[in-house]
């Protein structure tokens, strides 16, 4: 067999290598986003609620928490380089959910409710969980979470002073607007990867 011969076939069996390291990293990137896309869909989905029967729903709320905590340990469980680093990684995102869900509990005492409103007590929910996921999200240096953060802080003020069908156009808009922009930038990232990964010509 030549070696004219041998050239086009060896051509020829690195493409598919390439397509298919290429539909992987697609998948692996998916993966890894689908759990801000899914808690950002549950906090506009909680937002909606909110705003549209005007009342709290501190249990959605104390549930969502340690779903974030989990992605936060998630994402910060690549950084974390040995054991000690992960036990603490765990511990701290632990506490500082602990520590949401003890406000929160403290809010709902009677005595706080007899001053705050019930509108006024879920959006000092909303506010705090604003705050712990940021936070949480600047100790990962995960900027997943932190952007999740930002858009709960925003739907306060979006709650307080936008009606409730203006309210829900909005979020509907935030949902396409966020899924628009998880696939544009997994599509530069593939972009990218494959740009990096093909084989050189010449």
């Amino acid at each position: 067999m030549s070696s004219a011969e041998s050239g086009p076939r060896a051509g020829q069996s690195k493409t598919p290598q390439v397509t298919g390291s290429s539909n992987l990293s697609r998948v692996g990137l998916w993966r890894r986003e689908l759990p801000y896309a899914l808690v950002l869909i549950l906090t506009l989905l909680g937002v909606a609620y909110t705003s549209y029967f005007k009342q709290p729903i501190m249990a959605y709320w104390a549930l969502l928490a340690p779903l974030i905590g989990v992605i936060c340990v998630s994402a910060g469980w690549r950084s974390a380089q040995d054991k000690d680093a992960r036990i603490r990684l765990i511990w701290t995102q632990a506490l500082h959910w602990f520590a949401f869900l003890v406000v929160m509990s403290v809010m709902m005492l009677p005595s706080v409710q007899k001053i705050l409103s019930t509108s006024a007590s879920g959006l000092a929910i909303l506010t705090l969980l604003a705050l712990g996921t940021f936070t949480a999200g600047v100790h990962v240096l995960s900027w997943q979470v932190c952007l999740l953060g930002l858009v709960m802080a925003l739907a306060v003020p979006a709650i307080a002073w936008i009606e409730e069908s203006a309210l829900i156009f909005v979020l509907i808009a935030a949902v396409v607007l966020g899924i628009g922009a998880l696939f544009w930038w997994h599509r530069h990232e593939a972009r990218a990867h494959r740009a990096n990964h093909s084989p050189s010509t010449g």
